[in-house]
């Protein structure tokens, strides 16, 4: 997965969030005509949560943000390095899916190679 990719991912979830939060801060001009006291406490729960949720929001984002930015910098500085452990991280998941493949329950299961 690229840089480009996660930071979609990140904007994707980060635009969800927003709409949720957008969602919620409806939810008490909607029920305004609802009168008690729970109603009204459950109003200013929601809302203390909303703002609860925006800040842990904005903090998510900016270090989703400075982590990525900071990968992204990482590999273009060492773009040799990044290929070996990459290629090195390959090789060993590699070798341990064949090795797991390698038993013969699996060989039989997947009908992979002589019984």
């Amino acid at each position: 997965m690229n840089i480009e990719t996660k930071n979609k991912q990140t904007r994707a979830i980060s635009n969800d969030m927003g709409t949720l939060a957008d969602d919620a801060s409806t939810l008490p001009a909607a029920t305004a005509d609802v009168a008690g006291d729970k109603v009204a406490e459950a109003r200013k729960r929601l809302a203390a949560a909303l703002e609860h949720g925006k800040e842990l929001l904005g903090h998510v984002r900016e270090k989703a943000v400075g982590g990525a930015k900071a990968t992204d910098q990482l590999v273009r500085e060492n773009p040799y390095q990044t290929i070996a452990i990459v290629l090195g991280v390959g090789a060993v998941i590699g070798y341990m899916v064949a090795r797991r493949c390698s038993r013969k329950g699996d060989r039989q299961r997947y009908g992979i190679g002589p019984d």
